[in-house]
């Protein structure tokens, strides 16, 4: 991803709702089992703040969590990752290539071809349904 996007906290909060604000710019979590009107269609998962790609329909699964899950990005710059030790608990951040949105975990529990599952935060991602 060559263009990053970088914005002051008013403009995000501007072009956000409270909530997408909350997790994507101030690390926060949306409540689980939030989305279970998810799309089911062929398409792409893009960033919520930048409209950046991440993840292909085609790798998404049910994790049983209440949160959207993936078990690979994109493209390997899609996303970045950090080490999150907030909660006395040490995680991997997922974060978006773009614009540093946070989108949730990784967690190496996943399924086959990767055995990881990028489980997001769905108020971090928007839907493009695949052109018929």
């Amino acid at each position: 991803m060559n263009d990053k996007v970088s914005k002051t906290d008013e403009e995000w909060q501007t072009q956000l709702s409270e909530l997408a604000y909350k997790v994507t710019r101030k690390h926060g979590t949306e409540r689980a089992f939030s989305h279970d009107d998810f799309p089911n269609a062929e398409g792409v998962f893009l960033c919520q703040c930048c409209n950046a790609p991440l993840f292909d329909m085609d790798t998404k699964f049910e994790s049983g969590t209440g949160w959207p899950s993936f078990y690979a990005p994109i493209s390997p710059d899609a996303v970045g990752e950090t080490v999150d030790q907030s909660f006395l608990m040490r995680r991997t951040e997922v974060h978006c290539g773009r614009c540093a949105a946070h989108l949730g975990h990784v967690f190496p529990d996943g399924p086959a071809p990767t055995g990881l599952r990028y489980c997001m935060n769905g108020v971090a991602l928007l839907f493009e349904e695949k052109n018929k």
